[in-house]
């Protein structure tokens, strides 16, 4: 399919149907060489050319900060991505942590292609897109492949239901090095039904996790973004803390007992049972 271009402030909307919907790159008013990624109107992700280090969204940026506490800055790490988007935490990884091998599961090759065309990579990173599904690209890897594995997963603005059981995160365990963390992007609504299970399933699985949200999701006063980690090592949950408070927008991290109170009562997410998060509220894309 033909990329269409259009004038928006003296730079072009590049858009593009693509296997998820329609795909545009929107220029950001802010930074010069900055993009914003949509799908069907949906913002998906934030690049900028210039400096990939920048993280505009709130949920990039926290984790970015689990990147940074996994490896010292120029200390190469192994990375699986499960979700591609606009590659944007590969980007930071390449930029950050020269010489990293990471790997990138992202089925749709029209978007892959769109977006290596439009927002070229890094020169020099080690960044392989393969087309594949989350869950089959995992199962092709090797026995502790990865120092981090990140979970960004969406289709339709929901994460498919087969990225979300204890199944699923018995292959990711399988896959983590010794010691290594598994981070996740979740969204969820009142009543937090999605962070509540997806929680209980990690603690099944993994010795010590913790979610970060902003209070008010926490709540349940609106929708949002919940960023999972979990680690068969005890995860440095104060500096994460620091970190997430000292952020624009402030998040809350819960861990230990917090988290068990949190997830008390939510069932572990099994194949058999699992659903598709939550459908987001459509104020959300307004």
């Amino acid at each position: 399919m033909t990329a269409k271009r259009r004038r928006a402030g003296g730079r072009e909307v590049v858009s593009q149907v693509v296997g998820g919907g329609l795909a545009q790159l929107v220029p950001d008013p802010d930074r010069r060489d900055a993009w914003e990624l949509l799908i069907d109107g949906a913002a998906q992700s934030h690049v900028d050319l210039a400096d990939p280090t920048w993280l505009e969204f709130e949920y990039q940026r926290r984790l970015g900060h689990i990147v940074d506490l996994v490896a010292p800055p120029g200390r190469p790490v192994t990375v699986l991505h499960l979700g591609g988007g606009a590659l944007t935490m590969a980007r930071y990884v390449a930029v950050t942590r020269p010489r990293s091998e990471q790997q990138v599961a992202e089925p749709d090759t029209e978007l892959t292609a769109l977006v290596r065309r439009e927002l070229p990579l890094p020169r020099g990173c080690r960044i392989r897109t393969r087309t594949a599904d989350a869950r089959a690209l995992l199962a092709k890897l090797a026995d502790g492949w990865a120092e981090l594995v990140i979970t960004d997963v969406f289709a339709e603005a929901r994460t498919p239901a087969h990225c979300t059981s204890a199944e699923f995160l018995d292959e990711v365990r399988r896959v983590l090095a010794p010691g290594g963390w598994y981070a996740a992007n979740l969204t969820d609504g009142p009543p937090l039904a999605h962070l509540r299970g997806q929680s209980a399933t990690a603690l099944s699985r993994f010795r010590h996790v913790c979610l970060a949200a902003e209070p008010g999701v926490f709540r349940g006063r609106r929708f949002g973004n919940g960023i999972l980690l979990a680690a068969d090592r005890e995860l440095p949950a104060d500096e994460l803390t620091r970190r997430y408070a000292g952020d624009p927008r402030p998040a809350r991290l819960l861990s230990d007992r917090a988290l068990a109170d949190f997830t008390a009562g939510a069932a572990v997410v099994t194949d058999a049972t699992a659903l598709p998060s939550p459908s987001p509220p459509t104020s959300v894309f307004r």
